[in-house]
């Protein structure tokens, strides 16, 4: 099974990704963590671009070929990254759960986003401005939608797995 959580900076999507970690045996894959890893070797030319996610894709398929359940956290920004991880999922047949995760607060939103704290060595959390003007495509495709303005993580991540058992 493949859990890919999506949506802006700051609605949540990390915390709610370590609650499903914890209630199920699952690999984790955060998409700030390859991208400053990539960053932080120092061995791409520029911007990190899609490299991130092409890491992922390729965990992701490697760990589902195992028989390994895997937790995708990432902005999951446009529709060829959503179609990216259904490919995954249909390369491994694997189950797919796609979920976006919005905060219908925008004060509590902003809140969450300049009160951050960052979590992983070298990497430089987004501004308030920075995620309104994020290249984020609506979704057009079916998905799970989370609002962690009316959820916790734990409702949220229980939310998803009840999904999946379904």
């Amino acid at each position: 099974m493949l859990i890919v959580l999506g949506g802006l900076p700051g609605t949540g999507k990390t915390t709610i990704a370590r609650e499903i970690a914890e209630l199920v045996p699952a690999v984790y894959l955060r998409i700030d963590t390859i991208e400053q890893a990539l960053r932080s070797a120092r061995v791409l030319a520029g911007d990190v671009g899609p490299a991130g996610y092409i890491v992922a894709y390729d965990l992701a398929r490697a760990n589902l070929s195992l028989g390994q359940a895997v937790v995708a956290d990432c902005v999951n920004p446009l529709p060829v990254t959503r179609e990216a991880w259904r490919t995954v999922a249909a390369d491994t047949a694997s189950r797919i759960v796609e979920v976006e995760i919005v905060c219908s607060d925008i004060a509590e939103h902003r809140r969450r986003v300049e009160q951050r704290s960052v979590d992983v060595p070298g990497l430089v959390p987004p501004t308030w401005a920075s995620v309104q003007r994020h290249d984020y495509a609506p979704w057009t495709t079916q998905r799970l939608v989370i609002d962690t303005a009316t959820l916790s993580a734990r409702e949220a991540a229980q939310s998803i797995l009840s999904q999946v058992r379904d």
